[in-house]
């Protein structure tokens, strides 16, 4: 199963961004609902792909015009790891917040968020590192 097309590596930079100020929002206001939106977001990402993610969409749409293009490419499939991740926090988060366990909710949040602040600000992507690591570690199927 592909993960997808290669994709242009500024496209995951710019949803970090997006995802960083999301996830800033919802530990500042503890307004779980915008987090609850936060992981439907990775979720098609991590689902349904990197093309039909919504912030993947705006960067299409409103920023990759005014770049101009680049032959620079990444694999989807660290990219699709690292969204799977930062789903499983989100929704660990969404559902604290939810039952009303707020200090699950705050931790679940800023350990998903520190990850997305990590891509945003240092251009690194832990989840990515993570799938590396594993596909690294994991033995290779026989054909």
């Amino acid at each position: 199963m592909s993960a997808g097309p290669a994709v242009d590596p500024r496209g995951p930079r710019f949803a970090a961004i997006l995802t960083t100020i999301v996830l800033a929002v919802v530990l500042v206001t503890e307004w779980w609902p915008l987090l609850a939106a936060q992981t439907v977001v990775f979720a098609i990402g991590a689902f349904a792909g990197l093309k039909p993610a919504p912030y993947s969409i705006v960067y299409r749409a409103l920023v990759a015009p005014r770049l101009g293009p680049t032959d620079e490419r990444e694999d989807a499939a660290p990219l699709r790891f690292a969204q799977a991740v930062g789903f499983v926090f989100a929704l660990v988060g969404t559902i604290g917040f939810a039952a009303g366990i707020t200090p699950l909710g705050i931790v679940a949040t800023a350990f998903a968020l520190f990850a997305a602040f990590l891509n945003a600000a240092f251009d690194f992507c832990l989840g990515c590192e993570m799938f590396l690591l594993i596909k690294r570690f994991t033995p290779a199927r026989a054909s």
